[in-house]
């Protein structure tokens, strides 16, 4: 069954590469019209250039409360709506123990991770979904569902992003509100983790790989989709099978 978005506006942050690049190719190849967002124009204009179909871009902090509303309004200023909207921005500046991480890096992380998503949330949802009914989609983690490892500040928010999508889902509907939870995927922001011990996990899952960008962004495409119209609230562990084998 081939998926499309055609008639639909998308905004994904986070979107010059890795995961978020996926998703905005992917949503691009289905018929959307797509901004993409993140910190850097250069890397943001190179990555649209490699995508088929209608895009365009937009320099934002995801963590800038304004940077949002301001990307939110070139939205609808370039392309007249915005039914999708995907937080898929994200940082990870410290990795030790929880207990010992400092003050700047504990609120970088929460700036990006969290409150990032509440406010680009609200800036979509006061500027075009609060009367056009959407979807918002949240890129979470595992680490938001296991414990263990060094990302604890990481996964905090990430378990927290997962409960504001339920939240969000009940307060805003008809619009959904969706997550998913990748596992080990090989993206430059993971490239640490895929080097200290990706070979040796991807021996022990069922599917035998790592995960790559356009395995998310297949997900996301179908979730953001009519074909997932009565699915909301909800996050969906795509991790190739590491938690059926107690994998991190």
């Amino acid at each position: 069954m081939e998926i499309s978005l055609e008639g639909k506006v998308a905004l994904v942050t986070g979107a010059s590469k890795g995961i978020g690049k996926a998703i905005a190719a992917s949503f691009a190849a289905a018929g959307a019209k797509v901004m993409l967002s993140s910190r850097k124009q250069d890397q943001l204009e190179a990555a649209a250039a490699e995508m088929s179909g209608e895009t365009a871009v937009f320099a934002a902090n995801a963590g800038d409360t304004a940077a949002a509303r301001a990307c939110v309004q070139a939205t609808l200023d370039r392309f007249g709506a915005l039914d999708i909207l995907v937080n898929n921005a994200a940082t990870n500046p410290y990795m030790g123990p929880t207990i010992a991480v400092d003050e700047g890096r504990f609120d970088k992380t929460f700036q990006v991770n969290l409150r990032g998503p509440v406010f680009w949330c609200q800036a979509a949802w006061d500027l075009a979904m609060k009367d056009h009914p959407g979807v918002m989609l949240n890129i979470a983690s595992v680490g938001g569902l296991r414990a263990g490892g060094a990302l604890g500040p990481y996964n905090l928010t990430k378990a927290a992003l997962i409960h504001l999508t339920r939240q969000l889902a009940h307060e805003l509907g008809p619009t959904r509100v969706v997550g998913i939870a990748p596992g080990l995927v090989k993206t430059d922001f993971a490239a640490a983790l895929v080097e200290a011990f990706g070979d040796r996990l991807a021996g022990q899952l069922p599917v035998k790989r790592l995960g790559e960008p356009e395995d998310i962004a297949n997900l996301a495409t179908f979730l953001v989709s009519d074909l997932a119209s009565w699915i909301t609230g909800e996050t969906y562990v795509i991790d190739g099978g590491a938690g059926v084998v107690g994998s991190a």
